[in-house]
């Protein structure tokens, strides 16, 4: 006689029941696919930002936390840029004009950042400065090299200073693209050249919409 191995009908229940859960969870949880539009701004993994500190122009601590509770729009350049870095701040003020407009005032849930690759040559005080040129809300911050190092390719934000072309005169090669960190703080979306302030600001509303969870 063959010996048989029953399972107890229970456990068939509940097996089956634990797996409809899953699936129901699956289906809940399963993020719906974003808008046409925003294919190739939305990354594919949205990177939580690890620990960094950095120097703003106020002289005050920012870090990972500072990123919580807002939008940020993150920008690496340096001031001696001749045309990426003014060009770049100008179309964010014009994004940041464009929100403030729409919302009828201030937006509290907006900062945009200026982040220098160039510590040796660019202090807090005089990003604070530049920064201000464009808008006064705008943040101005640095570090030393190893940190902007690990910032940068935390954002996969590439830099390369080239040879002087007298002393202490050189350019800096950078990553071009905007940067979008949500109220998480987590790197979502990122935003790529040529930059039109109206197809960011849209897409901006988008994205927030699309984390909102209407879409």
């Amino acid at each position: 006689m063959t010996n048989r191995q029953f399972i107890p009908i229970g456990t068939v229940i509940l097996g089956g029941f634990f797996l409809l859960v899953m699936l129901v969870t699956y289906i809940l949880l399963k993020p719906s696919a974003p808008p046409n539009e925003l294919m190739g701004v939305l990354r594919q993994e949205y990177r939580q930002l690890q620990p960094f500190e950095l120097t703003t122009q106020a002289g005050e601590s920012m870090n990972e936390q500072s990123f919580q509770g807002k939008w940020s729009f993150v920008f690496f350049g340096y001031l001696s840029c001749p045309d990426v870095c003014p060009t770049t701040l100008h179309e964010l003020n014009s994004v940041y004009n464009l929100i403030k407009d729409e919302e009828g005032k201030i937006p509290a849930d907006l900062e945009v950042m200026f982040i220098s690759v160039d510590p040796r040559r660019d202090s807090a005080e005089e990003l604070g400065r530049y920064v201000r040129y464009f808008n006064k809300n705008f943040i101005g911050a640095t570090a030393d090299k190893l940190v902007i190092d690990g910032l940068t390719k935390q954002f996969g934000a590439g830099y390369i200073i080239e040879a002087e072309s007298a002393p202490g005169q050189y350019l800096v090669a950078h990553t071009s693209a905007i940067f979008l960190v949500d109220p998480l703080g987590r790197l979502v979306a990122s935003f790529s050249q040529p930059h039109y302030a109206a197809t960011i600001f849209s897409q901006y509303k988008k994205i927030k919409t699309y984390f909102s969870g209407a879409i």
